[in-house]
C-alpha cells in the first residue's frame, strides 16, 4: 500500500525491465544465433497471444506455464525441439533475463533523494509473471537483486487470475496502492503499446518507453501521457509532469 499524497510508479517487468529477447542466447547455444533470434520473438509473440486468448476464453493459467507452452509453440513452428530437460533449463534462465541498458541509470535515480518539495515516489513492480517467478528474478538475477529493495512490492495479476490489458488488472493495480478513485496519481512504465492503452483505458497515468525511437503507432487506445527514450529519464519526466497540474 502506497503512503497518502505519493505518486506511483509501477514498472512493467517483463518487456520493461527484462529483456526477453535476451534469452536467445541461452537459445543460441542449441540454433545458432540468427535461428535462436527468431524463436526468441516467436516465443514472446505467442506468450503474449496465449494470455489475451486466456482473457478472452475466461480461462486462466499461471504464466510460467503459459511461458514454456509458448515455447514449445515457437519451437515446433521452427520445425524443431528439445528435450524436457532442456526447455527446464530454459524455464529457469527466464528468471534471469538480461536487464535492458537503461535500466541501471533508473536504479541511480530511485535511488536518489527527491527534493523536499517534490511528492513521494512509490515505485512497484506490476506484472503479468507469477509471485514466484518474480521472486525468482529479484533474488537470484546477479543484474536485479542488488536493487530489488528500491521495489516496495510486486503486484501480480496472478492473484486475479486475469491478465493484462483487462481493466481488473490495472483496478487490482490501483486497489492494491490504495488508489482505488485515484487512478491517474498511478503511473505505469511500459515498454508494451497494449499494456500502456490498458492502463489509460481505467484513467491511469502512462509512460511509453519508446527505446527504438519510432515513435507511437498503435491506433486502439489514447496515447501515453509520457514518452521516454530509456528508464532513466522517468522519474524527471513524471515529476515534471505532475508539477504542472
Amino acid at each position: 500500500m502506497a503512503p497518502p499524497e505519493t505518486i506511483v510508479l509501477a514498472f512493467d517487468a517483463y518487456g520493461t525491465l527484462l529483456s526477453t529477447a535476451s534469452i536467445a542466447d541461452q537459445l543460441s547455444s542449441h540454433f545458432g544465433t540468427e535461428k535462436a533470434s527468431a524463436i526468441a520473438a516467436q516465443w514472446r509473440l505467442y506468450q503474449l497471444e496465449y494470455t489475451w486468448r486466456l482473457n478472452s476464453m475466461n480461462k486462466y493459467e499461471p504464466f510460467d506455464s503459459v511461458t514454456k507452452k509458448a515455447l514449445i509453440h515457437a519451437l515446433t513452428e521452427a520445425s524443431v525441439s528439445l528435450s524436457e530437460p532442456d526447455i527446464e533449463k530454459l524455464m529457469c534462465a527466464y528468471n534471469t533475463l538480461n536487464l535492458f541498458p537503461d535500466v541501471p541509470p533508473l536504479f541511480t535515480r530511485l535511488s536518489s533523494p527527491e527534493p523536499s518539495s517534490s511528492p513521494s515516489l512509490h515505485s512497484v513492480i506490476f506484472t503479468n509473471g507469477t509471485p514466484a517467478m518474480l521472486s525468482a528474478t529479484l533474488t537470484h538475477s546477479p543484474e536485479i537483486s542488488p536493487h530489488a529493495h528500491l521495489f516496495k512490492e510486486v503486484v501480480s495479476i496472478h492473484d486475479i487470475q486475469k491478465y493484462k490489458p483487462t481493466p481488473d488488472a490495472y483496478n487490482y493495480l490501483c486497489k492494491k496502492v490504495d488508489k482505488t478513485g485515484k487512478e491517474g496519481e498511478v503511473w505505469l512504465i511500459s515498454g508494451n503499446p497494449f499494456d500502456i492503452v490498458g492502463a489509460n483505458a481505467v484513467g491511469m497515468s502512462t509512460v511509453w518507453v519508446d527505446r527504438s525511437q519510432s515513435g507511437w503507432s498503435d491506433r486502439l487506445g489514447e496515447e501515453p501521457t509520457v514518452v521516454v527514450k530509456g528508464l532513466g529519464e522517468v522519474v524527471g519526466k513524471v515529476l515534471e509532469y505532475s508539477s504542472r497540474l
